[in-house]
């Protein structure tokens, strides 16, 4: 009898390139994507979550992207800017990071695996010296909202977010360290 290997996270390679980009497009349009028109959101999903595009965050020095892996299957991950581009001028950080995207596998929400890469998240940004973490969650998901309040974040203002031409009302939230 053989035991069962424990989801293991760890920074992604460039192996993971694909994989990562198709859990990407899997969670975020078990989602969102029933709010967007096709045009909207296929224009932002190429934008944002192309192949190419997450093979350049991978390897870009200026980012960190974890995953958590299950019996060979990539089922979670998240993204960090080391220097966020979001608005500094509502919480006026001397070096903040940005949260980009935590998403789970939408069969393993519930897990654990979100507090996983949050604690990540978090020991990341504080070995890297920031001062704060940023993020942007949408106005209409109060479950993510309840997960990042969990972590001492605070909404700090009202944002918009823009999928193809279609203008969400977002919230910025931050979290001091």
């Amino acid at each position: 009898m053989t035991t069962p290997h424990p989801a293991k996270l760890r920074l992604a390679t460039p192996d993971d390139a694909l994989p990562l980009a198709a859990l990407a497009r899997r969670a975020i349009s078990a989602k969102f994507e029933h709010l967007y028109a096709p045009e909207d959101f296929a224009a932002f999903m190429e934008e944002a979550h192309a192949d190419e595009v997450t093979a350049r965050q991978i390897v870009d020095p200026g980012m960190r992207v974890a995953v958590i892996e299950d019996d060979g299957q990539l089922v979670a991950f998240c993204k960090l800017v080391l220097d966020s581009t979001l608005p500094r001028e509502y919480s006026h950080p001397q070096r903040p990071l940005e949260l980009k995207q935590l998403y789970t596998d939408p069969d393993r929400i519930g897990g654990g695996l979100g507090r996983q890469l949050m604690d990540w998240a978090i020991a990341t940004a504080r070995a890297s010296g920031a001062d704060e973490i940023q993020l942007t969650v949408y106005s209409g998901n109060p479950e993510a909202q309840r997960f990042y309040h969990r972590f001492g974040f605070e909404k700090i203002a009202d944002i918009e977010f823009w999928v193809g031409n279609h203008c969400d009302p977002e919230f910025l939230y931050a979290c001091k360290l």
